[in-house]
């Protein structure tokens, strides 16, 4: 049975942790739990299901979502949301079962991760563990644009937004 001494001790105890704990940044906080400084960040140990490739810096956004891709599992595009609102990719997960890594390089076993792949502004540049960062796409200068693709794909677009406005009319 415990003494009302060491109730009120305890209720003390308990007053300045959580005073404490708030003082603290969330850097600090982590560090303080059991297992510190040994945790880490998703895709350094290697050991994980995706390899990560990073196209901008997650500093230069706020909040972030996942978006699954083509077949299911196997390629995720990491999205950042910025601090005027704009999203835009941060990086790319590609499944473990649908490229592989050979001599520093990550190697496409999947159509669609190598349609990726060739997407990409660079070839994936081996970080550590199963991190790799590329450029977010080829830089294609404004002389050059509209590209072929900008065209067709524009072109989809306005027979989409045709098919939507008079659908019913042509059916």
């Amino acid at each position: 049975m415990t003494t009302q001494k060491q109730r009120e001790a305890a209720k003390e105890n308990i007053k300045k942790a959580q005073e404490a704990w708030q003082n603290m940044s969330s850097r600090q906080r982590s560090l303080a739990q059991p297992e510190g400084r040994e945790r880490e960040k998703p895709g350094r140990g290697g050991e994980g299901d995706y390899y990560h490739v990073g196209v901008r810096e997650k500093n230069d956004f706020e909040t972030f979502r996942t978006h699954d891709i083509g077949d299911e599992g196997g390629l995720q595009r990491v999205a950042g949301k910025r601090s005027s609102g704009s999203w835009d990719t941060v990086k790319w997960l590609i499944s473990k079962d649908f490229a592989h890594v050979e001599d520093g390089k990550l190697i496409p076993d999947h159509d669609d991760a190598k349609d990726l792949l060739d997407k990409l502004g660079s070839e994936p540049k081996h970080v550590k563990g199963d991190m790799f960062e590329a450029k977010p796409r080829p830089n294609v200068p404004e002389k050059n644009k509209p590209t072929e693709a900008q065209k067709k794909a524009r072109q989809e677009n306005i027979k989409k937004a045709q098919k939507a406005r008079h659908g019913d009319d042509n059916e």
